[in-house]
């Protein structure tokens, strides 16, 4: 049987770098792509696209309905920084949106569906280095209790409807191909750009402030590896921690440094982003991960920002 895979939120930083991957892995015309909004160019016009808003029920039920998906992929969501605030926006897209799609999945007989957790499910009692798959989990943004009840949805469609739903507790990701979507993070994108066009970039967190990043690149491979598994290999149908690699605002701009000598970085005072920074892990373990289905970190924090600065440069450039 051949797959048909619907992406919701396609516009967005991991939505446009996954549907190009599935495209490429299932063909372009079995990915649809989908978003509230109109997507770049090279989306809209590489396979199919739909209008989707995922609080609508009549218009997500005529995307079922029409294009009968065998997976699908709900990416939907406001970030952390964004989500404080407009807290009962987001609790309602986040929230909301995830138990349309299960529903429908179940209804229509989806195979699988994946949906993105974050590291944000932690907070201030929780381990910060190395936090394991299990410990205390008291999250204190919208965001963070957001994507913890949705595990907790995910874990229960599992076992009362048998629905296949996979989830992985993203870190901080970076990409070039597109911009960030209002996450905490963000500073680790903007950063690339900013030493691109100005040699310097102010940062809203402190210097020594550590947290868990991947690259674009290892997230995207992590996610379809983590689908391409057997279910009988999967043991947690929350969310599977995925580490990444730490590291704080000085230590990446002292990696850009050393590709762009006269780059110089300063910090901001009292952003709000700070706070939501300092209830996060600085490190993550994500054993489970390596050994249910094999998940391998190839970037590190030196061919991460050789790769970001050589491709960003071509984007900025052209």
């Amino acid at each position: 049987m051949s797959e048909k895979i619907l992406v919701i939120g396609a516009n967005g930083q991991i939505g446009t770098e996954l549907v190009n991957a599935l495209r490429d892995k299932y063909g372009a015309e079995e990915v649809i792509a989908s978003d509230i909004n109109s997507p770049i160019y090279a989306i809209r016009h590489s396979g199919p696209f739909e209008f989707v808003n995922v609080l609508d029920k009549d218009n997500l039920h005529h995307i079922f309905t029409k294009h009968q998906p065998t997976q699908v992929y709900l990416l939907a969501a406001i970030l952390s920084a964004v989500g404080e605030q407009k807290p009962k926006m987001a609790w309602d897209l986040n929230m909301t949106g995830l138990i349309q799609i299960l529903d429908y999945a179940v209804e229509f007989g989806v195979k699988k569906v994946f949906w993105p957790s974050s590291i944000a499910v932690f907070g201030p009692h929780s381990p910060q280095e190395n936090t394991p798959q299990y410990c205390v989990m008291d999250p204190n943004t919208v965001y963070g209790f957001s994507k913890l009840a949705g595990e907790r949805w995910c874990e229960y469609y599992y076992e009362k409807h048998g629905l296949d739903v996979r989830s992985l507790r993203y870190p901080g990701l970076i990409g070039w191909r597109a911009n960030p979507g209002g996450g905490t993070t963000d500073y680790a994108v903007h950063i690339f750009h900013e030493a691109l066009k100005k040699g310097s970039y102010q940062s809203f967190l402190s210097a020594n402030t550590a947290l868990p990043m991947m690259y674009m690149d290892d997230a995207i491979r992590a996610t379809i590896t983590l689908m391409d598994t057997p279910a009988e290999q999967i043991t947690i149908r929350s969310s599977y921690n995925l580490a990444g690699i730490s590291f704080t605002p000085a230590q990446l701009a002292e990696e850009i440094k050393k590709l762009i000598p006269n780059f110089e970085i300063s910090y901001a005072e009292h952003d709000p982003r700070q706070a939501i920074a300092d209830s996060w892990p600085k490190s993550i373990d994500d054993s489970y991960a390596q050994k249910d289905w094999g998940w391998k970190l190839e970037y590190d924090l030196k061919t991460m920002t050789e790769d970001m600065l050589k491709n960003l440069k071509n984007v900025i450039l052209a």
